[in-house]
């Protein structure tokens, strides 16, 4: 009874999660009253929930707001533990733990997987010889110099090294890392997973 019902909670969660990122993407394109009607039912849908973290500040970041990313993640942990439940019908010490160890690595990987994007776009611009003075550019500089030059000092302990291997170099060793912890946190969860208790 209890797997039915989580069943039929996680097929709901995953419409929503659908509904939800379909209002974010087309929240991205100008004149959203364009889509007519159905874009207003989406939105009637979808923005009680999203507007509850819109109301964190902390999830913007000079000209970028963060919250929509933040309401998905959220709604993705909620779906894992509901599809989790309705899978074994229970709930033990190892599936806790496994689910933990998930929901951990989902912020990791996201985290390192955004940083990632951050500053492909700044090689991007480096190679486009792009305005780097224009506000777009001052918000990724912002958030891509700190990590960058933590990494780069990690690594190179001072020595002088050229700007494209500068930006090069962490975006390699952070994809490195992800893919390792990816691997070590899934082999963790199958062990969790096995546990008798």
């Amino acid at each position: 009874m209890l797997q039915t019902i989580m069943s039929v909670v996680s097929g709901v969660l995953n419409v929503f999660s659908l509904l939800l990122f379909i209002r974010i993407i087309l929240s991205w394109f100008s004149g959203n009253g364009g889509f007519g009607r159905p874009f207003g039912i989406l939105c009637a849908i979808t923005d009680p929930y999203l507007n509850y973290f819109r109301g964190f500040s902390a999830l913007r970041v000079g000209g970028i707001d963060f919250s929509p990313v933040a309401a998905l993640a959220v709604l993705s942990i909620i779906s894992n533990v509901v599809s989790t439940i309705a899978r074994f019908g229970r709930i033990s010490l190892g599936i806790v733990l496994a689910l933990s160890l998930g929901i951990f690595w989902s912020a990791v990987s996201f985290i390192t997987g955004f940083l990632i994007f951050i500053l492909m776009l700044r090689l991007v611009a480096y190679i486009l010889k792009a305005d780097i003075y224009a506000p777009f550019w001052k918000v990724i500089d912002t958030i891509a110099s700190p990590i960058q030059f933590r990494i780069n000092r990690l690594l190179f302990r001072g020595r002088i090294v050229n700007y494209l291997a500068a930006l090069i170099v962490p975006i390699v060793l952070l994809a490195f890392v992800g893919i390792a912890l990816g691997a070590l946190t899934r082999l963790l969860e199958r062990f969790f997973m096995s546990l008798p208790f």
